[in-house]
């Protein structure tokens, strides 16, 4: 019911000739400001429009209203297909694409009068998830029970973007309490993939992935607390990068859990180009946000770090497999090949041991379980709603601990951590070097039928370490190759037994295969070098 409201109003937002024109990919009429890069290396993954990479130096005219008018019928398209959208907001009847047009008029009024741009993101459409506080719209993390409660500020990050010219258009879908890998909840229902509605677009920030993947947004910002950025990133062949926590600010970002700080979570941004992805990092440290927020170190940006990981020969520590679920066959060769790539570029590439995941997954495990489920189970009663039911399984699965348990779990969690820095630190490359960057699958599987996503292993021992993860467009699935070494393959467990049976090489073929860049904590600037210097190769 809430939901219609909402979807009733897009309809009445824009001239129909203008939403039924983008829907059918006719917009030649801004052709002149897209690239077309994304489309040409995945062509099934970006069936719209392209834009080009976001530059710190642009200078020429910008007509804002007319290109938020653009990108916001691109949005509204979208959401009547995959429902992308969230929060359209109640503030005295209007939705976000009032607020954005009359920022945009605001930024064409400043360009007209002084001659130039408000800020490097002038006129920039940015949508964000459905957690980042925006002054008159709701945050409902997917939960009937935070409808039609309206921020009252913005989040710290909003305010960055409006000071940088940004236009944020909307808000994005997630799931219900964003504790899953995808996206569905009882109040917007269900997000899809854009290449194939009977596919998930991940999550929890799949709502941002699909919106991006389908043109309408040229930046996106979600959060990630298992995985939540980089899943929906690799199976939409976006890039996103999860920084470390404190980097960026989490201010007036809701989150399901709150409260807890032993595995935090962190936002950041995404981006269809990695040019986009390391402007906007950038400008939002470059914001010093430590200033307004004292949980933050006062951690400028590096610029000679990001340089040096730009040129440098690289020692890269390759982990295929986490030691629990395989990665499917396409998954593999992707890797391989990228690793035979690397090797050929002069990188050193050293096996990397996957022996304390078991561990690390495990205490993780006993954290969000921590308080039985209350929280969620709180949220989910306060709007009366259902369950979904991978959600209810979740809060399922644990009983309360004592706070004595809880400082066992510290425990553990510390001596694992200190036991995972001193392990990075023993490697040596053959030339007796240390291990830069690791590369790492995101997901053991492309993109999947809504219901299917099971194992986050692969990016939430990351969230654990709180290591900087960046999700990068590695290639895509081909059906072709010899799999019989997979079949042999005997299942570890019932997860690995799932994820094998869950392999169809001819429904697979094509779709983007996203991998990992991992880096130490706060090490943003070298992982998004080191990225540049991979997106040479591919």
């Amino acid at each position: 019911m809430i939901a219609g409201q909402d979807r009733h109003r897009l309809s009445e937002l824009l001239p129909q000739n203008q939403v039924i024109e983008i829907r059918c990919n006719r917009i030649e009429r801004w052709g002149q400001i897209c690239g077309g890069e994304c489309e040409k290396k995945h062509p099934r993954a970006f069936p719209r429009a392209s834009h080009p990479p976001l530059s710190s130096k642009s200078t020429r005219r910008i007509d804002t209203f007319r290109l938020s008018r653009l990108y916001s019928a691109i949005s509204a398209s979208d959401t009547k297909t995959s429902t992308c959208i969230s929060r359209l907001g109640h503030r005295d009847g209007k939705i976000c694409f009032d607020d954005a047009f009359e920022q945009a008029r605001k930024l064409d009024g400043f360009q007209e009068e002084h001659g130039q741009l408000i800020g490097p993101l002038h006129g920039v459409p940015v949508t964000v998830k459905d957690q980042f506080n925006i002054t008159g719209l709701d945050s409902t993390l997917g939960y009937i029970g935070k409808a039609f409660a309206p921020a009252e500020n913005d989040a710290l990050l909003i305010q960055t973007l409006k000071k940088l010219g940004a236009v944020i258009i909307a808000k994005t879908n997630l799931p219900q309490s964003i504790m899953w890998c995808e996206t569905d909840n009882p109040l917007w229902g269900l997000t899809t993939h854009p290449d194939d509605p009977k596919l998930t677009p991940g999550g929890s920030s799949g709502g941002e992935a699909a919106m991006l993947a389908t043109g309408g947004s040229m930046i996106g910002w979600g959060t990630d607390i298992g995985g939540s950025i980089r899943i929906p990133c690799h199976m939409h062949g976006l890039w996103g990068l999860k920084p470390s926590s404190g980097r960026l600010s989490y201010r007036g970002v809701e989150a399901t859990l709150e409260g807890q700080q032993h595995i935090p979570s962190a936002i950041g941004p995404m981006a269809r180009t990695l040019t986009s992805l390391k402007l906007v990092t950038k400008l939002a440290i470059e914001a010093e946000p430590w200033k307004m927020d004292p949980q933050l170190p006062p951690l400028p940006w590096r610029e000679d770090l990001f340089q040096n990981f730009v040129t440098k020969r690289l020692v890269i520590g390759s982990m295929l497999d986490d030691g629990m679920v395989k990665v499917h066959p396409p998954v593999e060769r992707v890797f391989r090949n990228l690793v035979a790539k690397l090797e050929a570029a002069g990188h050193e590439v050293i096996e990397w041991d996957s022996s304390l995941n078991s561990s690390i997954i495990d205490i993780m495990d006993g954290y969000y379980a921590a308080d039985g489920g209350e929280d969620i189970r709180r949220a989910v009663a306060a709007g009366g709603e259902p369950f979904i039911p991978q959600i209810e399984a979740f809060v399922n699965r644990g009983k309360p601990i004592s706070a004595f348990e809880y400082w066992q779990l510290n425990k553990r969690k510390v001596a694992t951590q200190q036991a995972y820095h001193d392990m990075w630190d023993s490697k040596r490359s053959t030339s007796g070097r240390s291990v830069d960057v690791l590369l790492v699958p995101t997901m053991p599987h492309t993109a999947v039928p809504h219901g299917s996503c099971r194992w986050t292993g692969y990016t939430k021992i990351f969230n654990f370490l709180d290591y900087t993860a960046l999700v990068f467009p590695a290639g895509n699935a081909s059906k072709d190759g010899d799999d019989r070494y997979f079949w042999d393959h005997i299942p570890r467990n019932e997860t690995d037994a799932w994820n094998q049976q869950l392999y169809d090489p001819v429904a697979m073929d094509g779709r983007c295969v996203g991998l990992q860049i991992i880096g130490r904590r706060f090490e943003e600037e070298k992982v998004l070098g080191a990225a540049q210097q991979i997106h040479t190769l591919l």
